[in-house]
């Protein structure tokens, strides 16, 4: 028996031992496993382009909220404060296409992913090319129609793929919507011009038809029946009343100066100033077109005239 001892304690020697060892590898583990957290990345999609082709087919159906998915966290807050038709204006230029379409996925013999967004009036097709990933940036070259390609740049956020530049444009949706907007207004402004043009070509064809000129722009509208005095069937019904893409339209028989046949003026001015348009317009008795930004108010004969089609500035 007396053998057995030195046996009996060497195990129990080795068995504390290991405990102790265990013991402190535990400690060790709980001890640095916030800073093993931090450091290691969380699992994202094998394939960014897989996040990018989920962003397109949204853009596509116009589904705002699905297209948040796959933006930062700021700019998708950014995006969600848009207005609606801000919104589904950005989406559209992602995918080419003016109205709500069908994402339609396939491959070519290549192997590539190929999306089709097919919208009502016009089609756009994106072809994937491989990505390009570095750490927690991606990068996917996409070639639309007519051999056109874009770089698309992915950042993955939270342990997904997030868009982050188009080309060369970082997507900041806070500056891009002032851009946006600042567009949206000059495009509109250059509206109303021409808007302003066909109608002094409507009252021109109004007073050689009938004799006179109209009284309102309301008997250059829309006619049920036949053409008449009360409804030229020259312009349509949202002109006619006065109120067209964001602007408000007034019309008005000018007095005939020194016994000389009666004019007219066409005043039109933002419904919103500074969201629907800045400057205001006069189409004047000469139909020359004067504007300004009068910050809501009518422009006057005294404005600056404008270079149009039809006429030069002087």
């Amino acid at each position: 028996m007396s053998g057995q001892r030195p046996v009996a304690e060497e195990q129990i020697r080795m068995t504390k031992t290991r405990a102790a060892g265990s013991l402190l590898v535990t400690l060790l583990m709980m001890a640095f496993a916030p800073h093993l957290a931090a450091r290691t990345p969380q699992a994202a999609p094998p394939d960014p382009a897989q996040a990018l082709n989920a962003a397109l087919a949204a853009a596509c159906t116009e589904n705002a909220a699905d297209f948040a998915n796959y933006l930062t966290v700021e700019n998708a807050a950014a995006f969600q404060k848009l207005p609606p038709d801000q919104r589904t204006s950005m989406m559209k230029r992602f995918v080419l296409v003016d109205t709500a379409g069908r994402p339609l996925l396939s491959g070519d013999d290549q192997g590539h992913r190929i999306l089709r967004c097919e919208g009502t009036d016009a089609s756009a097709e994106f072809q994937f090319g491989a990505p390009r990933v570095h750490d927690n940036l991606a990068y996917v070259p996409i070639t639309v129609a007519g051999g056109n390609t874009i770089q698309f740049g992915l950042v993955r956020e939270d342990g997904k793929w997030k868009l982050l530049s188009l080309g060369l444009l970082l997507i900041d949706i806070p500056q891009l919507q002032k851009q946006w907007s600042a567009q949206a207004i000059e495009d509109r402004e250059q509206d109303v011009i021409d808007m302003l043009q066909n109608l002094a070509a409507a009252v021109d064809t109004y007073k050689r038809g009938f004799g006179k000129l109209p009284d309102s722009l309301a008997q250059l509208g829309p006619a049920k029946d036949g053409v008449s005095p009360d409804a030229a069937k020259l312009i349509d019904a949202d002109l006619a009343a006065g109120n067209k893409d964001g602007y408000k339209f007034r019309y008005r028989v000018t007095a005939a100066a020194d016994g000389g046949a009666a004019g007219y003026e066409i005043a039109a001015i933002p419904a919103e100033y500074g969201k629907t348009g800045k400057r205001s317009f006069l189409l004047d008795k000469d139909e020359k077109i004067h504007a300004a930004d009068k910050h809501g108010a009518v422009a006057t004969a005294d404005d600056p005239i404008i270079a149009t089609n039809n006429t030069a500035a002087p």
